[in-house]
């Protein structure tokens, strides 16, 4: 996840490793709503929490698949014995939680560095498919790409992403994205028109977007986060970006886990689910994502949820 439109968090990398291909079947169609949960922290050598400890959420996200390769609980997952790791997974499985990884990461700079959008997005399939996941997530954070406002990052991610989809068909892979928020309004800063040109180009093929509320100095208070984001990224909250074009009921509201999880834009779960009641009275119910465990986990998730999914 992304510290702040212009500076990135830093996110250890390590060498590439991939399991044996397995054959390719469905695996999972999109829940919806979306309860997701990241975990890159280190957590003991059995990779994932217990099911029971995130209760609650239906998507785990294991972070990071880079450039590179797997690093942190990708890697980890990816290294466990196939005994284990079936079993993990059929945990996960029977507990409703559906397994992905999320590609790239606050280090990673796919435009920027050269790498090729179809290359990168077949080695990532496979990484999928030869582990058994349910699907992928974009956690796509080229800023100076973005940036530069020449297309190119827009292009890059709309190749990917279509890529992406020629392996991991839609209703059988979960596909989902996590672009800033402020890359979902209209802004000079972004003249290509970051997220909104995605949307426009590939958003049909994207399951639902996991939102990064956060890291901006916005979205700390209901208004803000589902009404009138303000500042220097206006038109950037929840209900705003539905009015940009986004489909409401693919905008996952991302949230950090704790203060610590985030520069900024950390809302108190309990406070959080009085946010989330505000919105499904309105019309929205995708749902909510955290970054990251164990700072979320089943307690934080029931606490967000609030009233509104019950």
């Amino acid at each position: 996840m992304i510290s702040s439109v212009s500076v990135a968090l830093a996110l250890a990398s390590v060498s590439s490793v991939l399991a044996a291909p397995a054959p390719l079947v469905a695996r999972s169609a999109a829940p919806s709503p979306a309860f997701v949960i990241y975990t890159d922290k280190f957590v003991s050598a059995d990779v994932l929490p217990p099911a029971t400890q995130l209760a609650g959420f239906n998507v785990a996200a294991l972070s990071f698949l880079t450039l590179a390769g797997p690093a942190d609980q990708a890697l980890a997952y990816a290294n466990l014995a196939a005994d284990a790791k079936a079993a993990k997974k059929s945990e996960y499985s029977s507990a409703g939680i559906n397994l992905i990884v999320s590609a790239f990461g606050s280090t990673d700079t796919p435009t920027t560095s050269g790498a090729d959008p179809v290359g990168t997005a077949n080695t990532m399939a496979q990484f999928v498919t030869a582990n058994g996941l349910d699907g992928i997530d974009v956690d796509y954070e080229d800023l100076a790409a973005m940036n530069k406002g020449d297309g190119a990052a827009e292009a890059w991610v709309t190749t990917f992403t279509q890529t992406l989809r020629q392996t991991l068909p839609q209703g059988q892979f979960i596909l989902s994205h996590a672009p800033l928020a402020p890359w979902l309004s209209p802004n000079q800063q972004f003249a290509a028109g970051a997220y909104l040109t995605i949307n426009k180009n590939v958003g049909s093929m994207i399951d639902f977007y996991n939102v990064q509320f956060y890291n901006q100095g916005l979205y700390h208070d209901c208004d803000g986060l589902l009404n009138t984001s303000g500042g220097v990224f206006p038109g950037s909250s929840v209900f705003e970006i539905a009015a940009n074009g986004v489909d409401l009921n693919k905008i996952v509201i991302g949230k950090p886990g704790s203060a610590a999880d985030a520069t900024d834009g950390f809302i108190d779960p309990a406070t959080l689910g009085t946010c989330v009641a505000q919105a499904t009275a309105k019309g929205w119910s995708a749902g909510v994502m955290a970054f990251e465990f164990p700072e979320a986990d089943t307690t934080w998730i029931t606490a967000a949820k609030g009233t509104a999914f019950q």
